[in-house]
């Protein structure tokens, strides 16, 4: 799917209100301080997050944080995680598992259907995965109460890597 996509030549930069992969740090700052005077966005509780109120398609009330990596002062890795307001270890309405499927779902609403699923042989790791030309959409579980959703500019990406071996 990589090779197909990336041999594509399609460039998709959208990420979501109004950031795009290649976005420079500048504007991003310009785009969430706009946001955040509009209550979109707010502070989120760790120095370098932002935060997103939302409504996940099963009803449930959560937040989305996100704080993205940039390399030559422009945005290539947005991850963000997800969580469900009122979580608990025994609340089974609020587990991972449903996190996970609210935020494909969310996901198909924002980038299109086409997440395939993938996993290691005993299905320990499970990650949904979608491709748009350069751009990476993966969704996993990161830990008990979290979801974490990595987008990416893989032609970028791939570039750091190789520089830093």
């Amino acid at each position: 799917m990589e090779k197909r996509e990336l041999a594509s030549g399609k460039v998709v930069n959208d990420l979501f209100f109004g950031l795009e992969l290649g976005m420079t740090q500048k504007q991003f700052f310009e785009t969430c301080w706009n946001l955040n005077k509009e209550g979109v966005l707010t502070n989120g509780p760790t120095e370098l997050s932002v935060q997103h109120s939302l409504v996940f398609p099963s009803g449930n009330p959560g937040k989305m944080r996100f704080y993205p990596k940039f390399d030559e002062g422009k945005i290539y890795l947005m991850p963000v995680e997800f969580i469900y307001d009122g979580w608990s270890p025994w609340n089974e309405d609020l587990a991972v598992e449903k996190l996970r499927e609210d935020v494909v779902k969310l996901f198909e609403k924002w980038y299109g259907e086409g997440f395939i699923e993938v996993s290691n042989e005993d299905k320990s790791q499970i990650a949904y995965v979608k491709m748009d030309g350069n751009r990476r959409i993966r969704i996993f579980k990161k830990h008990i109460s979290a979801v974490r959703a990595e987008i990416t500019d893989l032609p970028i990406q791939r570039k750091i890597s190789q520089k830093a071996s």
